[in-house]
């Protein structure tokens, strides 16, 4: 297995395949690189190199007790970009992943970074409040810590019926890729999962948003369950000086996976545009 080994100690998992402009996926709550399968052998097919790491305390990387937060999730990134001498990447995040990449291209991106893709994002923030009346309530959030905490394997099972829209009438139920979250959700570790309920959703990304200075790409479902489209899309795009928003109706969280076909296209016509920009300022 490909890691590194950062400052703290903690052991980072990544995948790295194919040469060319470099596409890194950023994975979701509490996932892995593996739900970036579908999106690397696509972009891996079209002549893209493709990197994917496992979170801190997620997958195959160190279950951490410690440093599961936005602060640490991006200053791992920033280890392996520079281990991996990443130039004119293209950032691709979703849902907690979208938070971490607001982070790293803010802090982290000057010189390394081309562009960044915010899917069904966290960002700019997700707890309800008076200025963001349409996020999760926070009861709900301490639902989902207590379940993790305490019936994480059951929660899991049952937490991605809303994560894919299955639980919306007439949906197409595909067991295979309901199997495949909680696979991935089981490897990680609880405590890092537990932390990262706190990381997802109290993190204010509105700083980091307002100071990108690359393209940024926000694409939402407008059915999204676990990340309201009015609490994040149109208030990123608010924030970002090159934003550019595309939303789907009734497209749900996990879009990558149930609308795989239509998301790779969105994604390809993005960093195909990125690509010729860079290609016309050489």
């Amino acid at each position: 297995m490909s890691t590194i080994t950062v400052k703290d100690g903690t052991q980072i998992f990544y995948k790295d395949w194919g040469t060319g402009q470099p596409i890194v996926f950023h994975h979701g709550w509490p996932l892995s690189a593996d739900d970036w399968d579908g999106q690397m052998m696509f972009f891996l097919n079209h002549g893209y190199r493709v990197i994917a790491h496992d979170r801190r305390g997620h997958g195959r990387s160190s279950q951490t007790a410690t440093g599961n937060d936005m602060d640490t999730y991006a200053a791992d990134v920033a280890e392996l970009t520079k281990h991996l001498d990443l130039k004119n990447a293209i950032h691709i995040g979703h849902s907690t992943g979208g938070g971490e990449v607001a982070r790293y291209v803010a802090r982290y991106g000057k010189g390394r970074v081309a562009a960044a893709v915010l899917i069904s994002a966290v960002t700019p923030g997700l707890v309800k409040s008076e200025k963001n009346p349409d996020g999760v309530p926070q009861e709900a959030l301490d639902d989902i810590r207590k379940q993790t905490a305490t019936h994480r394997a059951q929660y899991f099972q049952d937490f991605t019926l809303p994560f894919y829209g299955y639980n919306r009438p007439g949906a197409k139920i595909s067991q295979g890729i309901r199997d495949n979250w909680w696979r991935q959700g089981m490897m990680g570790g609880i405590k890092a999962h537990y932390d990262c309920i706190k990381a997802f959703s109290e993190t204010d990304f509105s700083e980091d948003l307002k100071s990108i200075d690359v393209p940024v790409f926000v694409l939402h479902g407008e059915d999204d369950q676990i990340v309201p489209f009015a609490a994040s899309a149109p208030r990123s795009m608010k924030l970002l000086k090159h934003g550019t928003l595309k939303s789907h109706p009734g497209f749900p969280h996990g879009m990558p996976a149930t609308h795989s076909e239509i998301i790779n296209a969105d994604l390809l016509e993005f960093v195909t545009g990125i690509k010729a920009k860079l290609a016309s300022a050489a």
